[in-house]
């Protein structure tokens, strides 16, 4: 999840992309709040784990943790497991139930899972080995998914990295190393032969192969979370306004579709010496037009300057600058990345739709009062109109 609150460094297969279980806000608990008892998660996990070892094997589970960086997508639990004398550090990622007000109206971990398998078998992309995939949720309350859990550090989002991190600590050269290794992770991804094949479980529906056909696709599942958003009548003038611009100025774009990260920013990437060592949180993943990852990464860095912008501290002006990006990008592949600027726009469109549910979330638990003006409900609404009216960019020069 793009705004979740994620660990800086750990040793955590997931970037705190997760929403702890909670009741409604009619109850003591806050969606932050966890209500799992660890004991009984360790009891559970191995009587579930019992059946998935080797026959003959007795497995004990330990160390069971909930990491306070919990975020808001889905709920994630470390432990440490054990079988035939292996010891193997894990991480259960689990859906959330609907007492937490979910992020997404759907949570298809069965499909992140097959994401993850396909990408580690097809790429170099370092993506965590996953072992089982549940979807009987009668283990742990919900389906969820287990995979290796591998050390490494993640650029944080709150506070954001750019605000005072290992990242802005680290040198101009460790970060272009950091930045180019991270563009390095797209074009890998994007150079997966047959994705239309090989992921054609992530497929939406009347999606074609053409990058065209399947943008097409997903702008019209975007409107349609908007609506499932919206749902309580509350609507928002300025994402209205995009959806509609949005699909004015759908690039023709008839090269093949590619597999798309979906949520591809470094807060979803550990490293090791500024270089990815696990690329993680797939729940975004789909086919489009590889500018989706580009335009992606590069507005949610601008997301996090816009608001060092706000709180007058320099942020990082001069990394994962959108023509720079682009360069790398083409310097990799070969091929010139084209219409950035709406690709960036776009992605602007989908963190806003986001944000609305997220401020929806706590105003319904009590966190937060509904604005008088919708729109206040997006922290970036005045990034994403100047999108909409040209002026952004003429800003950034």
């Amino acid at each position: 999840m793009t705004v979740s609150p994620d660990a800086s460094s750990s040793d955590v297969a997931s970037t705190a992309s997760s929403t702890d279980e909670t009741e409604h806000h009619a109850q003591v608990a806050r969606p932050s709040d966890s209500l799992r008892d660890t004991e009984d998660l360790r009891e559970r996990l191995e009587r579930w784990m019992a059946g998935k070892v080797p026959s003959g094997s007795t497995v004990t589970v330990a160390d069971v943790t909930l990491p306070a960086a919990n975020g808001m997508s889905s709920e994630t639990i470390l432990f440490d497991a054990t079988w035939d004398g292996d010891h193997h550090p894990l991480v259960a990622r689990v859906a959330p139930t609907e007492s937490t007000m979910p992020v997404f109206p759907t949570y298809d971990l069965e499909s992140q899972f097959r994401t993850m398998a396909q990408v580690r078998e097809h790429s170099a992309v370092p993506v965590p080995a996953v072992y089982w995939s549940e979807s009987d949720p009668d283990a742990l309350g919900a389906p969820f998914f287990v995979m290796e859990r591998i050390s490494g550090d993640v650029p944080p989002d709150v506070m954001p990295y750019n605000f005072g991190s290992w990242v802005t600590e680290a040198s101009p050269e460790q970060r272009k190393t950091l930045q180019r290794s991270s563009v390095d992770v797209l074009a890998q991804l994007h150079a997966i032969d047959k994705p239309c094949e090989r992921f054609d479980f992530l497929r939406l529906p009347n999606s074609g192969t053409t990058a065209r056909d399947a943008f097409t696709a997903h702008i019209a599942e975007q409107r349609a979370y908007y609506e499932w958003v919206v749902s309580d009548g509350i609507r928002s003038p300025l994402i209205e306004r995009a959806l509609d611009w949005i699909e004015e100025n759908n690039p023709a774009d008839d090269s093949p579709a590619v597999l798309c990260w979906g949520d591809s920013r470094i807060g979803n990437v550990m490293y090791q010496d500024f270089a990815p060592v696990a690329v993680l949180d797939w729940e975004m993943a789909t086919l489009g037009p590889r500018e989706m990852d580009l335009g992606w990464m590069a507005f949610l860095h601008r997301f996090f300057e816009d608001i060092a912008g706000l709180a007058n501290l320099p942020g990082l002006p001069d990394f994962l600058r959108l023509p720079d990006l682009a360069h790398t990008y083409a310097e990799i592949t070969g091929h010139t990345p084209h219409d950035l600027e709406f690709y960036v726009t776009y992605a602007a469109l989908r963190q806003a739709v986001i944000m609305w549910r997220i401020q929806a979330r706590a105003i319904a638990f009590g966190q937060s009062q509904r604005p008088e003006d919708p729109d206040d409900m997006i922290m970036h609404r005045a990034s994403l109109a100047a999108m909409l009216d040209g002026t952004y960019w003429e800003r950034l020069a």
